[in-house]
C-alpha cells in the first residue's frame, strides 16, 4: 500500500518547506547534522502505510523523549568525518601507505592540503567513534524501543580493528605507518561499518530533535490501527504551528464518516480543517501530533481543496479550477482507496444557487463512500438542512459571539449548523459604506 498526497494538498496544509516559516517541516527541523537533515526530509516525504511500522517509529520517538537524551556529537566533527569517510577508496594497505607518504611529503614541500585534511578527517572520525561508543554503552543499559538498533551498533563495535580506532589517543603522536593503517581501515576495509555508524548518528539526531519538539510543545504520539477499522479519533487536536492554538475533539468512522462544517469567516473553519489534515499526515510518518490523544486507521492518501486558484496558463477560471479539483478527488475516491478528503468552501467561485446545488450534490455523493473520511465546510447553511436525512453526516460549526456588535471567536467546535450571519455587520463596523459615501460635487 502506498500513501498518496499531491503537491496541492502538501502546499495547502503547508507541510513541506525547509526554509518556509510556518511550515510543519520547519517546526521539526531542529536537527544539527547534514545526515540528520537528510533523514528528516526522507521521513517527511515518505508516509508509512503499515500500522506496525508507524507504531514502531512512534515508540522510538517516545523512548528518546522519556530518556531525555542529549545529542552527544559535535556537528562539525560529524561533518568532517562524513566528508572523509565518503572519500573512501579500494586501495590496498601498501598502496594506501604510499599514498599517505606522498601526501605527507608534498605537504612539506608545497602548499598541498591533502595530508592535513586526512589528519583532520581521521581525528574527527576517531572522536565521533568514541562518542558513539559511549552513547551505545549508556543506551544499552536502557530497555526500550531502540534496544534492537543499539544492539546492532554494539555488534559493529565488536570489530577489534574498529575498537583500535576508538581507543586511540589523538592527542599523542601517531606514526606515519599508523596513520596510513587507520586511513586504509576507515576509507577502505571498514568503510561500510563506519557508514552504518554515521547513519546511526543521523538517527540519533532526528530522534532527539523530534522528541524535543514533542516535549516542548506538549505533543503526543498517535496510535495506528488497520485501515479496515476506518476510524479517526482525537482529543483536543489543534494546529501544531500556532502558539496557544485551541484544540477540538474529533471522532469519525464508517457510520459517521462525514463532517459538515459551518461558521462565519474568521471563525476558524479552515484552520481546524488544516489541523486535521496535518495531524493525519504527521501520524502517518510516525511523528508526534498536536493533540492529547489520537487513534487512527491508516489512510491511503489525503486529498484537499482549500485554496484553489485560477489557472491563467490553462485558461481556467476560479470556478472551473474548483470543478477540476473535485473531479480529481472523485477519481481518487472511485478507486476504492481509504482516503481523507478535505473541501473548504466548495464552489465559492460561482453564484449562490449553483454553489448550493453543487455543494449538496457533491457532499451527498462523497458521503456514499463509507471507506473514506470526508470533511466539507460552507457558508451556505441551507445545504445542511437538505442533508439532515443522511445519518452518517455529522453537523458541526464554529461559533461567533457578538460583544456589543464586535464579533469574538472561540474556535471551539459545537454541534449543529450555525445561524451566524454577521457579514453585513462587519462591513458596517469597518465603515466601508461611509468611506465610499456619496460622490462629491464636481467629481
Amino acid at each position: 500500500m502506498i500513501f498518496n498526497i499531491d503537491k496541492q494538498s502538501l502546499d495547502e496544509l503547508n507541510l513541506m518547506g525547509k526554509f518556509r516559516q510556518g511550515s510543519v517541516y520547519h517546526l521539526f527541523n531542529q536537527v544539527r547534522t547534514r545526515g540528520g537533515e537528510k533523514l528528516l526530509e526522507t521521513m517527511f516525504k515518505n508516509p508509512l502505510p503499515d500500522p506496525d511500522q508507524i507504531n514502531s517509529r512512534t515508540a522510538v520517538f517516545h523512548f528518546f523523549q522519556s530518556a531525555n537524551l542529549s545529542f552527544p556529537f559535535d556537528p562539525n566533527q560529524v561533518s568532517l568525518m562524513q566528508e572523509y569517510v565518503d572519500s573512501g577508496n579500494e586501495q590496498g594497505r601498501i598502496v594506501s601507505y604510499l599514498d599517505t607518504l606522498i601526501k605527507k611529503s608534498l605537504s612539506g614541500l608545497t602548499r598541498d592540503e591533502r595530508y592535513k585534511k586526512t589528519i583532520q578527517g581521521l581525528q574527527a572520525t576517531i572522536i565521533v567513534l568514541k562518542k558513539c561508543y559511549g552513547f551505545v554503552e549508556r543506551a544499552d543499559l536502557m530497555n526500550g524501543a531502540y534496544k534492537k538498533r543499539v544492539n546492532g551498533i554494539k555488534e559493529v563495535f565488536q570489530n577489534e580493528q574498529l575498537m583500535q580506532l576508538v581507543n586511540t589517543d589523538i592527542y599523542k603522536s601517531i606514526s606515519l605507518r599508523r596513520i596510513a593503517e587507520y586511513d586504509y581501515l576507515v576509507r577502505g576495509k571498514l568503510n561500510s561499518a563506519i557508514q552504518d555508524i554515521l547513519s546511526f548518528t543521523a538517527e540519533i539526531d532526528v530522534n532527539i530533535a523530534v522528541s524535543n519538539v514533542a516535549k516542548a510543545r506538549d505533543f503526543t504520539y498517535a496510535q495506528a490501527i488497520p485501515k479496515i477499522t476506518n476510524t479517526l479519533q482525537a482529543k483536543e487536536l489543534r494546529h501544531p504551528c500556532i502558539d496557544h492554538a485551541v484544540g477540538n475533539d474529533l471522532e469519525m468512522q464508517g457510520d459517521s464518516n462525514v463532517i459538515f462544517l459551518t461558521g462565519a469567516n474568521m471563525a476558524g473553519k479552515s484552520t481546524w480543517m488544516k489541523s486535521i489534515g496535518i495531524g493525519v499526515y504527521l501520524a502517518h510518518i510516525g511523528f508526534p501530533v498536536a493533540a492529547k490523544e489520537m487513534v487512527f486507521s491508516v489512510r491511503e492518501g489525503i486529498f484537499s481543496s482549500i485554496n484553489v486558484a485560477d489557472n491563467i496558463g490553462l485558461g481556467y477560471s476560479h470556478f472551473y479550477a474548483e470543478v477540476v479539483r473535485v473531479k480529481d478527488a472523485a477519481n481518487a475516491t472511485s478507486t476504492g482507496k481509504h482516503l481523507l478528503l478535505i473541501f473548504d468552501e466548495l464552489f465559492k467561485g460561482t453564484n449562490v444557487k449553483d454553489a448550493y446545488d453543487g455543494t449538496l450534490a457533491v457532499t451527498e455523493a462523497f458521503a456514499e463512500y463509507g471507506n473514506c473520511l470526508f470533511i466539507v465546510s460552507t457558508h451556505i447553511i441551507e445545504v445542511g438542512r437538505a442533508l439532515k436525512a443522511h445519518e452518517n453526516i455529522q453537523f458541526k460549526y464554529m461559533p461567533t459571539i457578538m460583544d456589543d456588535r464586535v464579533p469574538r471567536y472561540t474556535y471551539k467546535l459545537q454541534e449543529g449548523i450555525t445561524q451566524d450571519r454577521q457579514g453585513m455587520m462587519i462591513i458596517r463596523n469597518e465603515r466601508i459604506l461611509e468611506i465610499i459615501g456619496p460622490p462629491q460635487n464636481g467629481n
